[in-house]
């Protein structure tokens, strides 16, 4: 596939194109640093790409205009933010501006997946999208703190360990796991060993067990 990168860190754009190219996923046509920029490369001779990657926040002309503004000009164009603001706001509106995609930048390895997930015609959110969109501003003041209703077995776990606790309960494996979350193998495989040590169980059969106990009490 063709892909194009637009984030104000030129390390970012730099670093996914060598990962892109390296494994082989697709072919960076062009880089940009802000939306403006983007705006002009996307409607160079040549410059559609498959698909967009683009970040929220820049300067000048920000992500979300010049999304709003390359969709209005090609209904087709696949845009997909990689970003590291989960605000509710900002995932509505992209999502309202008709971008196919919106993942946080918690994982380099998430972004082959995503890409491949989008070409497929899929519409791809991270963990983190999800759960800020479905979580409305009054139930973000009236929420509990996890650690009250968490068991004390699993109360040092961050919340992405949580999150995979409960898919190995739902008997994933680790690809499927990985395939859910937009992480790689090797980082989901790297969660179960930290889980396993912090729960001091033995295996992940013994996870999900300890995990569905723990839900029905």
């Amino acid at each position: 596939m063709k892909v194009a990168i637009a984030d104000d860190d030129p390390i970012v754009c730099s670093s996914l194109s060598t990962i892109l190219t390296a494994t082989g996923t697709a072919d960076v046509i062009w880089t940009a640093n802000d939306g403006q920029s983007a705006l002009e490369s996307f409607q160079a001779p040549g410059g559609r790409p498959d698909v967009l990657l683009l970040d929220v926040q820049m300067p000048g002309m920000d992500g979300l205009e010049a999304a709003e503004r390359i969709i209005a000009m090609d209904s087709a164009a696949r845009v997909l933010f990689l970003t590291t603001f989960a605000d509710k706001e900002y995932i509505s509106r992209a999502l309202a501006l008709g971008a196919k995609g919106y993942v946080i930048k918690q994982d380099v390895a998430s972004v082959v997946p995503a890409l491949q997930a989008v070409m497929a015609g899929q519409t791809v959110l991270g963990a983190e999208a999800v759960a800020n969109l479905s979580l409305g501003d009054e139930d973000k003041r009236t929420r509990k703190n996890p650690a009250d209703t968490v068991p004390r077995r699993f109360q040092t776990l961050t919340d992405r360990e949580r999150e995979i606790v409960a898919l190995v309960a739902d008997g994933l494996d680790n690809q499927a796991i990985a395939r859910r979350l937009y992480l790689s193998e090797g980082t989901v495989r790297n969660h179960i060993s930290a889980i396993l040590a912090k729960t001091n169980l033995a295996n992940r059969t013994q996870l999900a067990v300890e995990w569905l106990s723990s839900q029905e009490s």
